[in-house]
């Protein structure tokens, strides 16, 4: 029995204009259209005597058309549209070439166990010291003096760095039911020392919530560190735009992992501008000066990880009427949550 199918090309949609145009190696009938010259076999799917063509490079998103590799880069790739009217060009990441995040190696404890002193005066300790400015032997007096609590400062010290892996973990676990799909997300680096070196903190701030999405601490400066921050929160939501500064840095790694839109602030007048993440570069910079440096880059992992868990789930806001930037992404956890969170806001 004869098969009644409606012939159609594949690439043009043309249902008239055909030539038969010779059998294939397995039998099947070809066909050339007329009106773009493509050739095809219809009955070639329906046998599958052999694997489909695959494409080893991506196809051009504006004409659809073939692209060629026109640059391979270390972690990116630059292919070009072949058609040469079009000439649209894309880049394309290399995730395994991307490296970790430093917020993604934090070593310490995930909980309470085995501790001498109660949850409650870890916790206290732990929360004078992020959201105040209070240093470690002030924290010891006033424990002494107000709980009747002696503890050595070093203790606290090493409270308030081995459990930042409990409290990213607590992060990892409320940061996918927030919402941060806003209009801008905005990027920045500022310089920590740590024995007298600097490094380089790269940081990335929602504009709508501000929330401090991420973080990576560096001994560079380079693109390679900012496509380790971007390839580690695009799976947070998608923005409309990215603001940076004018560092060069951040061209490639906005326009192939994100793919969204680069604003890159010109001037201080303009409608614009990067004073969101300045902001926090300059609360952050208030708590960190009175630690005057850090002493490892553990440590300063740590340290800068619980900031920022305390700076996004705990501490109130004022330009947010007295609420949290989890809170305003959609964060609303009943009484019973919070204490198991450690949660107090």
């Amino acid at each position: 029995m004869a098969k009644s199918y409606q012939i159609c090309c594949p690439k043009c949609n043309n249902h008239q204009n055909f030539y038969r145009y010779g059998k294939d190696k397995y039998g099947n009938q070809k066909y050339l259209c007329r009106v773009c010259g493509h050739q095809f076999a219809p009955d070639a799917h329906a046998d599958k005597p052999g694997k489909p063509r695959v494409r080893p490079y991506p196809t051009c998103p504006v004409c659809g058309k073939a692209m060629f590799l026109h640059h391979d880069h270390k972690y990116y790739s630059n292919y070009q549209c072949c058609d040469k009217k079009c000439g649209h060009s894309i880049f394309v990441p290399k995730p395994a070439a991307v490296t970790a995040p430093s917020m993604s190696k934090l070593s310490g404890k995930t909980d309470f166990k085995r501790m001498r002193y109660p949850v409650h005066v870890i916790l206290t300790a732990i929360s004078m010291f992020y959201l105040g400015k209070n240093s470690f032997r002030n924290i010891a007096l006033i424990l002494r003096t107000v709980m009747n609590i002696k503890v050595s400062h070093t203790t606290i010290s090493n409270w308030c760095t081995k459990f930042a892996p409990l409290f990213q973990n607590i992060a990892l676990e409320l940061m996918p039911t927030l919402n941060f799909n806003s209009d801008e997300w905005h990027a920045d680096e500022t310089v920590v020392k740590i024995r007298g070196v600097k490094y380089y903190l790269w940081l990335i701030v929602d504009s709508e919530t501000r929330f401090a999405l991420g973080f990576h601490l560096s001994r560079h400066r380079d693109s390679p560190q900012a496509f380790s921050l971007l390839n580690s929160v695009k799976h947070l939501g998608k923005p409309g735009a990215v603001v940076t500064d004018r560092y060069s840095a951040y061209k490639v790694p906005v326009k192939s992992v994100l793919g969204v839109k680069h604003i890159r602030v010109q001037s201080f007048r303009d409608d614009i501008t990067n004073n969101l993440i300045e902001c926090f570069n300059k609360q952050f910079k208030a708590w960190y000066k009175t630690k005057q440096g850090f002493a490892s880059f553990d440590s300063a992992n740590n340290l800068i990880s619980v900031f920022l868990f305390f700076y996004n789930f705990v501490r109130p806001h004022s330009a947010l009427d007295g609420l949290t930037p989890a809170q305003v992404a959609g964060l609303n956890l009943s009484a019973r949550s919070k204490r198991k969170l450690f949660l107090v806001a």
